[in-house]
């Protein structure tokens, strides 16, 4: 079996080639172009595992890449290419749409597996740039739209994957091309599921329907879905068809952060033990910090990660106390959680001008400051290709011991939001910070409630999720504290693009 061009350990290439074997006799040949149609074999669900730094993403990557470039063909979220008996097609899934941008920031084009049980239909004359986008069809001439347009288009698509995305930078709104949707009837082929360790009995379930051959790739050290008792779906894989990626590829540039992560897995080890390891490094390592307070001016960018929902409200409300936040309405630079679109059925396609600009659920946005309209809000949509955009919105601020969040701004149907300087440990699961601030005293109170999960201290999977969150720097906050803030909350390192055109109104039409 010939590798792709990316180095290789020896189980991820032993890996490798027993997906590449089980796909051959499912009619799908890695290594060349023998492609047989769908229904040739009966398909199976294989699992890769393997804990965080172990090199699941470069593999799940690395399968779909040798894919395409066999003739297999790319399914997405946004667009499907027209059906052929004799296609062999891909879905790259991820549970929740946080896991999935991740993925998307690594370059490979997932969606999310709500997504794909819903197919848009466009209208013939724009299915032509989504065909010629695909390389299924010659650069189109569209009436009203130049050349300058479309090559923005294809430049959008190249480091995005994405036909709406693609679209949006070519000057269209979602309702110009996308004339309606339909819920999926038929069967796909493959499916790679990423952060499966997430994933429930029913969605599992769902999958199977839907793909005759599912790749599951995971980390089973992390927190199992509510109401699973621990369990995961890799548990219902037989063990042959499980491989386990043990060699940890980050830790070989002496990473002080995964190192702590992986030491969580000795069954010795108490809290208070793992705290003087945490200490030791910070001592050794900048890239550890033992934290006296948490810093609040990282909030504004990277949440706080906690353990319990009353620990994450208070400190939001600290966070805007000590910026002398109004109650009333939000400063320009404070932070938001997209917790979904509210619109009924018939408005689906104003849902994807917004989901197509990034605002998903899960999505990290930076409040600019009141719409031109009431309950309008402008965002910065953080990590998206053109993240300035302005949408009817409902923001919802949770109180302290009240069971009805405060709503400065709110439309009667838009983008919901949750304030985003603290999230629990559970919702950041799938996501990444470069710095991230973990709060320990929570973590501690886990560790005293003396809970299992799955054989092992709920304390120490709460402990892992949070510190995998980190990229370049972990800080164990180890006081009830806030900092002062270093200056004012502002969004000048945000403005370098102008807001985008890009209105929904609180009726659902656009303006």
């Amino acid at each position: 079996m010939s590798l792709p061009s990316v180095t290789f350990s020896h189980d991820q290439a032993d890996a490798f080639d027993r997906i590449a074997e089980a796909l051959r006799a499912d009619g799908v040949d890695l290594d060349g172009d023998a492609l047989r149609p769908p229904g040739a074999g009966k398909g199976q669900v294989l699992a890769v595992t393997g804990k965080a730094g172990s090199g699941k993403t470069l593999l799940l990557s690395a399968i779909s890449k040798a894919a395409q470039e066999a003739g297999v063909a790319l399914i997405s979220g946004d667009y499907e290419p027209k059906k052929t008996k004799d296609r062999r097609t891909l879905a790259i899934l991820a549970p929740t749409n946080k896991a999935a941008s991740v993925l998307r920031l690594r370059g490979v084009p997932a969606t999310t597996i709500h997504r794909i049980l819903y197919t848009p239909v466009y209208d013939p004359e724009y299915e032509r740039i989504a065909e010629w986008l695909a390389g299924e069809g010659d650069r189109p001439v569209i009436e009203g739209l130049t050349d300058v347009a479309l090559d923005r288009a294809h430049a959008s698509y190249q480091v995005n994957t994405s036909v709406p995305a693609a679209l949006a930078a070519a000057g269209l709104r979602g309702s110009d091309f996308i004339t309606g949707w339909k819920r999926r009837d038929d069967p796909l082929d493959m499916g790679l599921i990423d952060e499966a360790s997430m994933l429930d009995d029913k969605q599992y379930d769902d999958l199977r329907e839907i793909f005759p051959t599912l790749l599951l790739f995971g980390d089973p050290a992390q927190l199992a879905p509510v109401g699973q008792s621990g369990r995961m779906v890799f548990d219902r894989v037989g063990a042959p068809n499980v491989m386990h990626l043990d060699r940890v590829h980050r830790q070989d540039a002496d990473n002080p952060i995964l190192d702590l992560a992986h030491a969580l897995a000795d069954p010795q080890l108490s809290f208070e033990d793992f705290e003087r390891m945490i200490e030791d490094k910070a001592a050794q390592d900048e890239r550890v910090v033992w934290g006296q307070r948490v810093e609040v001016d990282l909030m504004a960018r990277s949440p706080v990660l906690v353990w319990r929902n009353a620990t994450r409200i208070r400190l939001i409300n600290a966070f805007r106390k000590v910026h002398g936040a109004p109650e009333d309405a939000l400063l320009p630079g404070e932070p938001l959680i997209c917790d979904g679109i509210e619109l009924p059925l018939k408005h689906r396609k104003k849902r994807l001008d917004l989901e197509a600009r990034g605002l998903i659920k899960g999505a990290q946005v930076v409040y600019l400051g009141p719409g031109s309209k009431a309950g309008f809000s402008k965002l910065h949509v953080m990590g998206a290709e053109s993240p300035q955009v302005s949408a009817a919105s409902i923001v919802k601020i949770e109180k302290p011991d009240e069971e009805e969040p405060f709503i400065p701004y709110a439309a009667r149907m838009g983008a919901t939001f949750l304030h985003g300087a603290a999230v629990t440990i559970h919702k950041a699961q799938g996501s990444q910070w470069r710095d991230v601030q973990v709060f320990a005293p929570d973590l501690y109170a886990a560790a005293r409630v003396g809970r299992i999960e799955a054989g092992q201290p709920l304390w120490k999977r709460l402990a892992y999720v949070a510190i995998t969150r980190a990229e370049t720097r972990l800080i164990w906050v180890v006081r009830n504290r806030l900092a002062k803030p270093s200056a004012p909350l502002g969004v000048e390192d945000l403005l370098a693009a102008p807001v985008a055109p890009l209105e929904l109104t609180a009726e659902g039409g656009e303006a």
